[in-house]
């Protein structure tokens, strides 16, 4: 079936004798609610009745239309126009060129409103323009003068307030308010009432039949103008409408929002106001006039009446749809937006939006499909039941709300049959699902959103997008998304899915048999340690512990990261975790440097056992390249700790080669100078203790570094082949040592060349010194006199003590004869100078 924006009903035929047909002929027409008039050419006024509806509503199509009252007015002239005012019950007749006032419904003439003579045509403005005043505005124009008058129309009275001229007669006119549209003979103008001021909008060459003005509505009005367009004009005189382009032979215009309909002599056209496009073309033959009502209009011919109802939007939309017209259907919905109530929109919106998005699916628009199901509140489910093996998603208590959509198009068959295009298909079905996942549509049925989601990615192998969805909190059922994953070899995204779910044994278990080889699942890498970060962060402790041994038997440097990565709050029992790393070097190693780096452990045996495991390591790997990181390791832990206990080392290292080691532990018991001897007899590195030299005097005075330095010129001077490193050991220190002391301690042998360097430098330091202790002395002695000179300054100063005199700190009198002043000469007691000084 075509499209229709109105149903045609046949309302009316008038029965008259065939002699009288020409005379009874129908000229205007008014409607009030079930109420119509009908004005003849015999000057009768006619009042019909429209049937009643189920609801109350007009209804001409469901029964014959009822005949009320005639009133014959007069023998001739025809009744040119009909108006009623239903706040009075007013019927407004223009007739024999006077304007006459009827009553609605028993059609008597209404005694105090006397004729209004010399009318050529009037209209009435139908909003109320003074609540106080009760009254209503009409319009007429003088059939004698070039004028418009305006009317005030009351229950029993009606009298002119305002007179317009004109320059031309006026032909046809339409009221909005303040402001007059009217039609000349050659032009369109607008009037403003109050003011009288009138604007030309645009000139015209129509005869006076074709000569066209209604109101639209909201301070619009509609015109024939030139070159056969429909013209909206503003009442401030500009367009905010495009034209629309009508035939040339255009009797009548009304408007029924959203559309236009023009009326032809055989044939009436309906346009959209929102396209400016014509939707429908109705043939009426003899057609004469229209006259706009609330839900269409009504079309007369000299005999009969016939109705055009304007079908209800959704049913429109609905069509436009179904005829894949989607712009118009879209165009069409938010074109009415402003003119029906928001809760009736919204409802006739989201199903109609669902329809036009469905259009463009099956086109394979996917972009606009999505956008229009999101804002149409479609049913996430309403598309997942279209997929082949996607129904397995849904649960068995889901219904479709909606009629099966393009029958004609199953995706079962374009799955069997285009498996390219129906790869676009499921992309598209990601993208929805991902986009309304978070929504409230989403949310209501997330099961089976998710659900869909996993076999998708499964399906299209989207790894990322698979993982990120059962690695996040998700509602998948388990005992259909398990086998999916299972039968499509995806065991890593099954254990992440047993997680997500609060299944840890489960999903380690399933991550453990893919490291074992058990399981095989090539989308994934690094299962080993994703399952350790898993351990580390886990807080089933049971779980952690079940797993531990695997964990560290693979790998220990990563495996102990389960103990040391664990949240602060969640760290195990330090005694169970060593106890479980005793059959593990590596790990108890990594995990003692654990709890000393970083938790700052000060218990004594933990720096024991780093500094035991440390000689371990090396001695069991004296040729691994790693090992001098190890020695490091060992002797800042014997320079820097405080807390491991030197004695139960010292038994470890002293049969070993570990010199160093054994000086820096006989250092920690004083034994400076046996530490040197080991180093350089042992040892045999004159670098070594020289550099132990300088360590061991770390934060110790100058003295404490030159004794050491002194104990190690001693053991070179005792050996006749270290004479050489003595002599160097002097040269590069020449400023530690004190001449004095190394004279008496140098061999009568060596000549002084031999020592001149260091003698030189040594000399130069203690002249030095003994310079800068001059010059500090003499700094001393400025400052001392500089203050000496403030203290006699100020004691040469007088100062006025009168009775009553405060304090300026606790501001008490002053009744002690000893006193005080600060720099600005006030005065205070001298046990207050203490509070100013602070």
């Amino acid at each position: 079936m075509a499209f229709r924006a109105f149903t045609q009903t046949h309302v009316y035929e008038k029965q008259s004798a065939p002699k009288e047909k020409d005379k009874s002929s129908i000229q205007c027409l008014e409607c009030y609610d079930r109420n119509v008039y009908i004005g003849t050419k015999d000057a009768t006024v006619q009042h019909l009745i429209l049937p009643s509806s189920p609801h109350g509503e007009p209804s001409p199509s469901h029964s014959k239309i009822k005949e009320g009252r005639a009133r014959k007015l007069g023998s001739s002239n025809q009744v040119v126009q009909l108006r009623a005012v239903p706040l009075f019950n007013h019927l407004l007749v223009l007739w024999d060129r006077s304007v006459t006032a009827l009553n609605m419904f028993s059609l008597e003439s209404v005694p105090a409103l006397k004729r209004i003579q010399h009318v050529s045509l009037f209209e009435v403005c139908d909003s109320l323009l003074t609540a106080q005043a009760a009254c209503v505005q009409m319009v007429t124009s003088s059939s004698r003068r070039k004028v418009i008058r305006i009317h005030m129309v009351g229950v029993d009275r009606w009298e002119v307030v305002k007179e317009v001229p004109m320059l031309q007669d006026p032909l046809a006119l339409a009221v909005d308010g303040a402001t007059l549209c009217v039609a000349t003979s050659d032009r369109y103008l607008l009037c403003d009432v109050k003011t009288g001021s009138s604007e030309e909008l645009f000139p015209h060459n129509h005869s006076r039949q074709r000569v066209i003005v209604t109101s639209v509505g909201q301070g619009e009005f509609l015109l024939n103008g030139p070159e056969s367009l429909g013209m909206f004009v503003m009442k401030t005189g500009i367009c905010q409408r495009p034209p629309l382009q009508w035939p040339q032979e255009v009797l009548a215009a009304g408007v029924c929002f959203p559309y236009i309909l023009t009326l032809q002599p055989q044939v009436l056209s309906v346009c959209s106001m929102v396209d400016q496009q014509c939707k429908q073309t109705v043939s009426l033959s003899g057609a004469k006039g229209l006259l706009s009502t609330s839900d269409g209009v009504l079309v007369f011919t000299e005999t009969g009446i016939f109705s055009l109802r304007l079908v209800p939007f959704e049913e429109q939309i609905q069509t436009l749809v179904r005829h894949e017209r989607v712009e118009e259907a879209l165009a069409l919905l938010h074109g009415i937006q402003g003119h029906c109530p928001l809760d009736t929109y919204k409802d006739l919106q989201k199903p109609i939006t669902c329809l036009a998005g469905f259009v463009q699916f099956y086109q394979q628009g996917f972009s606009e499909a999505r956008d229009l199901f999101i804002k149409g509140e479609l049913d996430p489910r309403e598309i997942i039941r279209l997929y082949p093996d996607m129904q397995s998603c849904l649960s068995e208590n889901f219904k479709s709300k909606l009629e099966q959509v393009n029958k004609d198009r199953d995706l079962q068959e374009l799955w069997q049959e285009d498996r390219i295009t129906f790869h676009h298909y499921l992309g598209f079905l990601g993208d929805f699902l991902e986009a309304v996942r978070e929504t409230k549509q989403g949310l209501a049925c997330i099961k089976e959103v998710d659900c869909a989601l996993l076999r998708l990615y499964v399906e299209l192998g989207d790894t990322e997008n698979l993982q990120q969805l059962v690695g996040s909190p998700n509602e998948c059922w388990l005992d259909h998304c398990v086998p999916v994953l299972e039968q499509n070899n995806r065991f890593f995204a099954l254990g992440s899915l047993y997680q997500s779910h609060g299944n840890q044994i489960d999903a380690i278990k399933t991550w453990v048999k893919i490291v074992d080889g058990t399981h095989k699942d090539a989308s994934c890498f690094d299962v080993y340690g994703h399952i350790v970060w898993t351990l580390s962060q886990l807080r089933d402790r049971d779980a952690v512990w079940t797993f531990a041994d695997w964990t560290l038997q693979r790998n220990q440097e990563t495996g102990v990261q389960i103990f040391n990565r664990r949240p602060p709050g969640d760290r195990f029992d330090t005694q169970d975790v060593l106890a479980l790393l005793e059959k593990y070097p590596l790990a108890l190693l990594l995990y003692l440097e654990f709890l000393i780096h970083d938790l700052n452990s000060e218990e004594e045996r933990h720096h024991n056992r780093l500094a035991l495991a440390y000689v371990t390591q090396m001695l069991q790997e004296e040729e691994e390249t790693d090992l001098g990181e190890t020695r490091g390791k060992l002797q800042q832990l014997l320079w820097e700790s405080k807390f491991y206990d030197v004695s139960t080392v010292y038994e470890r290292v002293k049969s070993t080669a570990l010199h160093v080691e054994k000086a820096i532990l006989l250092s920690r018991t004083g034994e400076h100078s046996q530490a040197l001897q080991v180093l350089v007899h042992q040892e045999r590195d004159l670098q070594a203790a020289e550099a132990f030299c300088c360590r061991a005097a770390q934060g110790r005075d100058s003295q404490f570094r030159q004794n050491l330095l002194l104990s190690l010129l001693q053991i070179y001077l005792s050996s006749k082949d270290l004479s050489s490193a003595a002599a160097d050991l002097l040269n590069r220190n020449p400023y530690v040592f004190t001449a004095e002391k190394v004279i008496q301690l140098l061999p009568d042998s060596w000549s002084v060349q031999l020592v001149s360097q260091f003698l030189v430098r040594s000399l130069r330091e203690t002249f030095h010194q003994r310079r800068m202790a001059g010059v500090q002395k003499a700094l001393g002695q400025a400052e001392l006199m500089r203050h000496k000179v403030t203290w006699m300054q100020a004691s040469k100063t007088k100062f006025r003590l009168d009775r009553g005199q405060k304090c300026k700190v606790c501001q008490r009198d002053l009744a002690e004869p000893q006193f005080a002043c600060n720099l600005h000469g006030e005065l205070m007691h001298t046990s207050c100078t203490g509070f100013l000084s602070s």
